[in-house]
């Protein structure tokens, strides 16, 4: 249960719990979400010299979500790891996990924790996200924000299988989350004193100068020339229609919302326990392409060519080129080939009545929708609009870490592709 006050009874303390929060804090609480204040939007800045963004946060973060791999004991570890170094080191961070992931560790804490009791309270209160895992946790991390423009900007320590989309080594992790945490910050500044976040502690020094929440961090600032670098990653937009062009609601999962749902990787159309190949109509730019007869169809973004896609005969894209890429999975004919798109193309598919199958099973990064979809109905699929400018609106903001080339405009796609996907790899060697 989701406590909302202070009148949890603690092991050893009777009710003596029933206090405001600014008095010494509860061992093995957990908090709603509700109370804590809400989210802090960073602005994302243009380089000259590099396609990648600068971090900027308008005052320090305070609400960090963490989410884990399941399953994997180390991983738990190492979250506690985490968790203690953030609550010893930096002031008013709160942290946030999943209630499963709370409810099992609350009792190693010697300090409130928080959670939501449903997915859709997290967009209006986190900060910043952290994974501890592989691929698989981030897109997970990425889904928990499926409804909304404002993606919290993601800080993923690779500790999965892969780990094409995991950044950092976990051994990094104080210098990696000092790095976001005061990026853009220039200690001691008066501007960083923000009135509207009255949970920031200030106090003036000897010489009357303001100490912020930065400015209270031991060492140095990292100023605003040294920002975090963040890869802005294209999402889908995802709705499913009735025969008649009415939207289909779905249950009360991400998966099945009212409204469109976002992909960080890709939506995929599948014949699943059906014996049949599917039949699905294909249209692009409201045009009819074809009539596809396969196991299923994959619509991806650059990140998710990487995946499922890349499996299925896709192309290989790099991130930073705004496109869809449409893949056939086991198709019939020989000469349907994988398409890549521009990212504001509409793109439908929709059951033909000649499926001998009756429903086709729809799952958006990885996660099946409740239901499926019938003969007459459509999956409209188009790539999210990303609104640049002082505040950038759209897309998942993944923090990057700093390339062994040393150089600004590294995004570390090439020694990604060599590394860890062997790119034409020769046979024999080593």
């Amino acid at each position: 249960m989701i406590r909302r006050s202070l009148s949890t009874r603690v092991k050893g303390h009777g009710n003596s719990l029933n206090r405001s929060f600014s008095s010494t804090p509860s061992r093995g609480e957990i908090r709603d979400v509700e109370n804590l204040p809400d989210r802090i939007i960073p602005q994302y800045q243009e380089s000259r010299t590099s396609d990648l963004l600068s971090l900027q946060w308008p005052s320090p973060p305070r609400n960090i979500l963490c989410i884990k791999k399941e399953g994997a004991p180390n991983v738990t570890e190492s979250l506690l790891e985490y968790a203690k170094h953030i609550h010893s080191n930096y002031n008013n961070v709160s942290l946030i996990f999943e209630p499963r992931v709370a409810a099992q560790l609350h009792k190693h804490f010697p300090f409130p924790i928080y959670t939501a009791s449903t997915p859709l309270g997290l967009p209006a209160k986190v900060d910043m996200t952290t994974t501890l895992g592989g691929d698989g946790t981030i897109l997970h991390a990425s889904s928990l924000f499926s409804t909304t423009l404002h993606v919290p900007p993601i800080l993923s320590f690779s500790m999965g299988t892969l780990g094409f989309l995991g950044e950092w080594k976990f051994t990094e992790f104080k210098r990696a989350f000092r790095e976001v945490y005061m990026s853009g910050a220039g200690a001691g500044s008066p501007l960083l004193q923000d009135q509207k976040h009255p949970h920031i502690q200030t106090e003036v020094d000897e010489t009357g100068d303001i100490v912020t929440g930065w400015s209270s961090i031991r060492g140095k600032s990292m100023g605003p020339t040294r920002s975090s670098k963040v890869l802005l990653r294209n999402r889908l937009k995802v709705g499913v229609y009735d025969g008649n062009g009415n939207r289909v609601i779905g249950d009360n999962t991400l998966q099945s919302a009212d409204g469109d749902v976002h992909a960080m990787n890709e939506v995929i159309i599948h014949r699943g326990k059906e014996a049949h190949l599917a039949i699905i109509e294909v249209f692009v730019g409201g045009r009819f392409l074809t009539e596809a007869v396969a196991d299923g169809m994959i619509i991806s973004t650059p990140t998710g060519s990487t995946a499922y896609s890349l499996s299925s005969g896709g192309s290989i894209i790099h991130p930073l080129v705004s496109s869809l890429l449409m893949t056939p999975i086991c198709p019939r004919s020989l000469s349907f080939r994988p398409l890549v798109l521009p990212a504001n193309t509409p793109i439908t598919l929709r059951l033909s009545e000649k499926n001998r199958g009756r429903e086709l099973e729809v799952s958006i990064d990885g996660r099946r929708r409740s239901h499926g979809i019938g003969i007459g109905m459509e999956v409209r699929v188009n790539g999210e609009h990303i609104a640049k400018g002082m505040e950038w609106v759209g897309g998942v903001p993944c923090v990057m870490r700093g390339t062994k080339s040393g150089r600004e405009d590294d995004d570390g796609w090439v020694g990604g592709l060599n590394g860890l996907l062997k790119f034409n790899y020769p046979f024999g060697e080593q």
